[in-house]
């Protein structure tokens, strides 16, 4: 990266890092169980929601329990379950019109980050009509309070039960951009692990790399906090305990509830400190070939950790010690190599590979371009990179 872009980059970063105590952040309430809402959505005067999901889970029967609250409590609904894997303009504009044709004065997102991220931007567009979502991609362009937004995650992963971001792809170029605006942080956050038990092994292996790469980017950034750091170790602690127990049983309650929790905590993280090069890549592999966001997280994490070097050894001491790989008085080049090794070791525990075989030579000075105008100048990455620089990543990921 040339040095004029290098300044520019880190000056932006530094306002941003100095802006962060006077901004509006917060934390979605908590709430327990599904069969709460009832009472929150009276309490806020919504009898009539729209629930945003996707065809499998609905299929799979996982939006019933809610159904049959809302019903029994006597709240109309209408189900949206037609969100795909990263969800595209399109998928927005349909659920705009069953809201507006159903008379809806809230949204439920219940699923993955694809069908909250749906939410968020179906949200947004009420918000505001007149505007096309296009024109609200980068930072603080909604301006304007949502209705009603309740996140009901059924993986404990991407987080976006927790963030002001929704990640959406243009239904006819395939280039997928971020919204960025404190309004699209849901009010509520229901982190009921019952809702979770039907995820088959693999993906609940990698939803929770998702969250791990999450708590790690935020944590090896430039833009950390006292909280966001402590909020970072703790899911980088919960997921290490809780994973392998969940992929390999999973009706395990207790294992579920504390990944949630992970991936909670690593989405509060990475609101306020942000992520890195490893989600600009996989964004734009997400958009382009419909790779699964979590999936090309995981596969792509370790690469992109080596690639920083010495520069965060240091903090992935700190990592390696939270997660139980390493003792005190172990070296910091020894405890980074060892928390990267412990990450490779996680992948094959759970069959994810070091390749993407969708990429095609020919498409990756795009996906470069992508990457580098997502991630320059808001992400505070330890070491800079332009869009040359990242083409290696993706002829890594070459079979």
């Amino acid at each position: 990266m040339n040095l004029g872009k290098r300044v520019y980059c880190r000056s932006f970063q530094t306002a941003l890092k100095i802006a962060l105590p006077f901004l509006p952040y917060r934390k979605p309430k908590i709430v327990g169980s599904v069969k709460r809402l009832p009472e929150i959505l009276n309490k806020r005067k919504c009898n009539s929601v729209l629930i945003i999901t996707d065809s499998g889970i609905r299929s799979h029967g996982l939006t019933r329990q809610l159904e049959r609250t809302l019903s029994d409590s006597g709240i109309w609904y209408v189900v949206y379950d037609k969100t795909v894997a990263n969800p595209t303009t399109a998928n927005v504009q349909e659920a705009i019109e069953l809201y507006l044709e159903n008379g809806c004065s809230g949204i439920i997102g219940f699923g993955g980050g694809s069908s909250i991220d749906c939410a968020k931007a179906t949200g947004a567009c009420l918000a505001k009509p007149k505007q096309p979502l296009a024109k609200m991609k980068g930072i603080l362009k909604v301006h304007k309070k949502l209705p009603l937004l309740i996140a009901v995650p059924t993986t404990a992963g991407t987080g976006s039960e927790t963030t002001l971001a929704a990640v959406i792809t243009d239904a006819e170029t395939r280039h997928k951009y971020a919204i960025n605006d404190f309004p699209l942080i849901p009010r509520y956050a229901v982190l009921d692990p019952k809702v979770t038990l039907s995820l088959p092994p693999f993906i609940t292996a990698t939803t929770g790399m998702d969250a791990l790469t999450h708590a790690v980017e935020a944590y090896i950034g430039n833009s950390t906090t006292y909280g966001t750091k402590k909020d970072a170790l703790l899911a980088v602690k919960l997921i290490f305990e809780n994973i392998d127990k969940v992929y390999e049983d999973g009706t395990n309650l207790v294992a579920r509830k504390e990944m949630l929790k992970a991936s909670f905590y690593a989405g509060c993280a990475f609101t306020k400190s942000y992520v890195g090069y490893v989600h600009a890549v996989a964004h734009s592999l997400g958009g382009e070939y419909n790779v699964p966001h979590g999936y090309a997280n995981a596969v792509l994490l370790p690469f992109v950790l080596e690639a920083y070097g010495t520069k965060i050894h240091k903090k992935l001491y700190q990592l390696a010690l939270e997660a139980g790989l390493v003792e005190k008085d172990t070296p910091y080049d020894v405890a980074a190599e060892t928390f990267i090794r412990g990450i490779q070791e996680m992948k094959g525990r759970f069959g994810i590979g070091d390749k993407i075989e969708e990429i095609k030579e020919e498409d990756i000075p795009k996906l470069s371009r992508y990457a580098d105008k997502e991630a320059n100048p808001l992400y505070p990455v330890p070491i800079l990179m332009n869009a040359k620089e990242l083409e290696k990543f993706y002829y890594l990921l070459m079979k």
